[in-house]
């Protein structure tokens, strides 16, 4: 009776010190990133005026009391001091070390592909399947019960590289899709030709008619889907116009479709842009796209560098871990911290760059003559950086039924960890030099011509009635 009381005794202790622990961690991020921001977010100036400061005050005490109280709700408290400041580029994001580690090892996995065994194999997996980011081998071990997904042709990736594997089902008689953290369900369908990831993607079966395949990947419609998926699209849809989605510019993609249907394009007096559900990336992917639609000289806003004591030793850490290997940008880097050591707690010009600068192109483009951009409300950062671009141009005319995210004004983010290391937060290094004349924040940018239609929900690689409502408008 005496070793059950002494155990039931440390087992209340333990919990009790979990307890505080884990309270003593959140309490600590909160403050962490009360104070981190306050002293490196560039908009708070801004934002932390006479008029809103008592309320930010009574925010962060509430929160404080909160968290101490409920420390099992701390990502939501946590969430929702970054969220007041109304900027998504600030925002907290919850760490998985483990899984980011398993992702980074199952990536450099490389496998030999013999294209003449996968494309006369009869089993209803191997083969060469397409899909919009590109074309894959699958193929199963010969030891395992495992099927590998090995890039040939495939955005990001490089040739043999394993993207991702499957196995069998336990649940179905499908299969489990596994990539980096992703677990999910996939079936086979349509007579063995579509392999459907549910809720993602999907990819066709690759035969002798790349015609028909390529219909296929245009028309099918997902059983499963999940309201986001959109692919790229890159093809002439009359002899007057040709249709390009640019999905995204988080990689050289777009450019580089660009460069692919080149002639095409510049055959064509009219072309249509669609970056629906573009959410940005970096604006270096979209220069072919502004070097096609330029038409004149234009003044362009850059941004100011906030220089903070935590964004000096961003840059020096950068440079002592070898995080910066090309040669023009490790001095650009020790050009920036010699100006933010000269000028801490104030905005500063890059030193080599500048901020802003009138953009002047050696080639307008006879075609095409007329530009159609179709947004919507998921367009954001470097998508809306495109969009004020593009209406310099003369040829350009935008079309939607809602302004785009607004998510811009402070931009160039990274990330820092918070002291439990459960959590990190992403916070903007810049602040536009637009500002504060001309704010894109939660406002967005709006269409000129609004199109009639209710908005597509499921877009996949589909030709819609809103490209069809441009493409009129345009040829007209």
């Amino acid at each position: 009776m005496k070793s059950k009381l002494i155990f039931v005794v440390i087992l209340m202790l333990i919990t009790l010190t979990t307890n505080a622990q884990e309270k003593t961690n959140n309490s600590q991020d909160l403050d962490y990133l009360i104070k981190f921001i306050k002293n490196n977010y560039p908009g708070y100036e801004v934002k932390v005026n006479t008029k809103t400061k008592r309320e930010l005050k009574k925010l962060e005490k509430d929160l404080k009391h909160n968290i101490k109280l409920y420390p099992d709700s701390s990502t939501t408290y946590l969430r929702r001091y970054a969220s007041w400041f109304k900027d998504n580029h600030l925002r907290v994001i919850t760490k998985n070390v483990k899984k980011k580690k398993n992702y980074n090892k199952e990536q450099l996995i490389f496998r030999n592909i013999d294209l003449d065994k996968l494309n006369n194999s009869k089993k209803i997996l191997d083969g060469i399947w397409i899909s919009f980011y590109g074309k894959v081998a699958i193929e199963k071990d010969s030891n395992k019960n495992i099927w590998y997904g090995i890039a040939i042709e495939y955005d990001s990736y490089k040739r043999g590289q394993v993207i991702f594997t499957l196995v069998k089902s336990n649940n179905s008689k499908g299969f489990v899709y596994k990539k980096g953290t992703e677990n999910i369900e996939a079936s086979i369908n349509l007579n063995n030709r579509v392999l459907e990831i549910h809720g993602n993607s999907y990819f066709v079966k690759q035969t002798k008619d790349t015609k028909a395949d390529k219909a296929l990947l245009y028309t099918y419609r997902s059983n499963h889907p999940n309201g986001q998926n959109t692919y790229y699209v890159a093809l002439p849809i009359s002899d007057s116009t040709f249709y390009l989605r640019a999905a995204g510019f988080g990689s050289d993609y777009t450019n580089r479709l660009v460069k692919k249907h080149w002639n095409d394009i510049v055959s064509r007096p009219n072309l249509i842009i669609d970056i629906r559900y573009n959410g940005g990336g970096q604006d270096i992917y979209y220069q072919m796209l502004s070097k096609l639609i330029y038409t004149n000289p234009y003044y362009s806003y850059g941004v100011k560098w906030y220089a903070t004591d935590y964004n000096i030793k961003l840059y020096e850490d950068a440079l002592k871990n070898g995080e910066i290997s090309n040669k023009k940008a490790i001095e650009n880097v020790k050009a920036m911290i010699i100006a933010m050591k000269k000028n801490k707690g104030k905005f500063i010009n890059h030193p080599i760059y500048g901020h802003s600068d009138t953009i002047k192109k050696d080639t307008i483009y006879s075609y095409p003559k007329k530009v159609g951009i179709i947004i919507n409300e998921h367009n954001a950062s470097s998508a809306e950086q495109f969009l004020l671009t593009a209406k310099h141009s003369k040829k350009v005319t935008i079309f939607g039924n809602k302004n785009t995210a607004g998510i811009l004004d402070y931009s160039n983010c990274v990330t820092v960890e918070l002291p439990s290391k459960r959590y990190s937060l992403v916070y903007p290094l810049t602040r536009s030099c637009r500002l504060p004349e001309n704010p894109i924040d939660n406002i967005g940018i709006s269409p000129q011509i609004r199109v009639p239609f209710p908005a597509t929900k499921q877009l996949y690689g589909e030709l819609d009635t809103w490209i069809y409502f441009v493409k009129k408008y345009l040829e007209l």
